[in-house]
């Protein structure tokens, strides 16, 4: 859904920018991602949704797709929260398959093991507040 956010915020932009230019259906595309996601997160009805998602399609222009979600937020970059590894890249991935096969509670011990020295490595999670949203950081 981050790829649909970041689609749309290109389309808004170059709508501002250009609008007489031509769009194409990657623009179209991303316009209509940004109003589904408007449409999950409650901004809009089932009704406006459906008839944006129409007027998105039938738009030739970018300034049309810009004008269908210019009142719509744009999403926070930052706001995402990045999950750890499950599996940090250092670990031997076989050596792990092999354990957990032959003895898996000797397998799982090793893989939290290698989780935690893996996080040590990357020193404390970072917690900051960003326009609203809370940002780990690991």
């Amino acid at each position: 859904m981050n790829e649909e956010y970041q689609a749309a915020a290109v389309v808004k932009d170059r709508a501002a920018s250009a609008g007489s230019v031509l769009a194409s259906d990657a623009d179209r595309d991303a316009a209509a991602g940004q109003l589904s996601s408007a449409l999950a997160e409650g901004r809009l009805t089932a009704g406006e949704h459906s008839q944006r998602v129409e007027a998105a399609y039938a738009a030739r222009t970018l300034g049309e797709l810009g004008a269908l979600i210019a009142d719509l937020p744009a999403p926070a970059a930052s706001a995402a929260v990045r999950q750890p590894e499950v599996i940090p890249d250092e670990m031997d991935r076989c050596l792990l398959c092999a354990l957990l096969i032959l003895c898996p509670p000797a397998g799982i011990a090793w893989l939290l093991a290698a989780r935690r020295r893996a996080r040590a490595a990357a020193g404390p999670p970072v917690t900051r507040a960003t326009a609203g949203a809370v940002t780990l950081r690991q």
